[in-house]
């Protein structure tokens, strides 16, 4: 229960999924569990994919149709909980908001962990990249097994790496 341990549970993480065929093309998952006052994912989808509800405290939810897994969201999200996902084959392409240093470099691998923290799997980092406008923010594209789509939240960078 995320209120008692910080970790959204299996259902809860769940529900912000669509069904993995639609993972086929890239698509960006909200995983706000929280209603909070916050619109930027809204206000920044090129797409008008996704929509926060009149009452800017309920959480935003997503057109799985109208979305690209474009990104902009990404960058747009102050709590860091928007990643864009997509199967290719085995594989799993993961963009993840990424404000840690030192960055990861391209074709590094890095530890992929869980919502827990917990050591995963490994994965190939594909792609760094930081928006001028965003500088504080990179979003990084981590290539791994596709059986762990779901359970993948973020890396860990060796420091001195």
């Amino acid at each position: 229960m995320i209120e008692k341990t910080g970790v959204p549970t299996r259902t809860q993480i769940l529900k912000e999924f669509p069904d993995l065929i639609v993972l086929k093309k890239p698509k960006a998952i909200i995983e706000c569990y929280k209603d909070i006052p916050c619109n930027p994912c809204d206000t920044s989808c090129p797409f008008d994919a996704i929509h926060v509800p009149q009452d800017i405290n309920q959480r935003p939810q997503i057109n799985f149709d109208k979305c690209t897994g474009c990104g902009v969201c990404v960058y747009h999200c102050p709590g860091l909980a928007i990643t864009v996902r997509q199967i290719k084959a085995d594989k799993a392409i993961l963009k993840i908001p990424y404000e840690f240093v030192p960055l990861p470099q391209k074709d590094a691998i890095v530890k992929v962990l869980d919502r827990s923290g917990k050591h995963l799997t490994d994965g190939l980092i594909k792609q760094v990249r930081i928006n001028e406008s965003q500088d504080k923010t990179a979003i990084i594209t981590i290539e791994i097994e596709a059986k762990h789509i779901i359970e993948a939240m973020t890396i860990e960078v060796p420091y001195g790496s």
